[in-house]
């Protein structure tokens, strides 16, 4: 079932099997991708804001692997947030909701080997159901849940509530606001179809051909 045995869990082909340089440039190049993609790549379709930060956040995982595509995400997010705050304060909850989509994508898609045909692309559906209900439902939906009900929830959010379920805003009501209201659902679809799109051409890279990555390292 493991592709490469605990190692694999961890880290990448792109990393484990390149030097030292090349670690550190791959690195910095995501990060800073993180960084431009956090501060820059938003746009707004009517109340929905679009974003690509799930697909990098995805592809820094399946790149460089579970621990450091993770350690780039929350990097990224904390860097581009300090350069373009925003007037806003940091909410730590969205660094570290990007950083468990690129933990999950490479934990999955890096670690395990199912031993069938298309079984990347059950890797990249499973990773896309996982990500989706832990990351974007349970932790940052959460965060700013706790958030708003400390600071005090908008109009938008009372008047949604209250006229689809009527109430009080509840934690489930919150969920449904930001899911369907405020179009997280449709951005997460846009993003995980990106997935599906550039996963497998990337994983057709030398990057993901140990071989050829040991030949160039040396390593046996």
């Amino acid at each position: 079932m493991l592709k490469n045995g605990v190692k694999g869990l961890f880290f990448s082909d792109l990393i484990r099997y390149t030097s030292l340089t090349k670690k550190i440039a791959y690195i910095g190049v995501m990060t800073a991708l993180m960084i431009v993609t956090n501060t820059l790549l938003e746009f707004k379709m009517a109340d929905i804001q679009f974003s690509i930060t799930i697909l990098m956040s995805f592809l820094s995982g399946v790149l460089l692997g579970s621990v450091l595509g993770f350690v780039c995400c929350m990097l990224g997010d904390a860097i581009g947030f300090f350069i373009n705050s925003g007037g806003f304060v940091y909410m730590p909850w969205v660094g570290l909701s990007m950083g468990f989509v690129a933990f999950l994508a490479g934990l999955i898609i890096n670690g395990f080997d199912f031993k069938f045909k298309g079984q990347l692309y059950l890797k990249i559906a499973l990773s896309c159901l996982l990500t989706f209900i832990i990351c974007t439902i349970f932790i940052n939906s959460t965060g700013f849940y706790y958030y708003n009900l400390k600071m005090g929830f908008s109009t938008a959010v009372i008047e949604y509530v209250a006229s689809k379920f009527g109430g009080a805003v509840t934690y489930w009501g919150y969920v449904a606001y930001r899911m369907i209201f405020k179009g997280q659902i449709y951005n997460s679809i846009f993003n995980y179809a990106l997935c599906f799109a550039f996963v497998p051409v990337i994983r057709k890279l030398k990057f993901f051909n140990p071989k050829k990555l040991e030949k160039e390292t040396g390593e046996e």
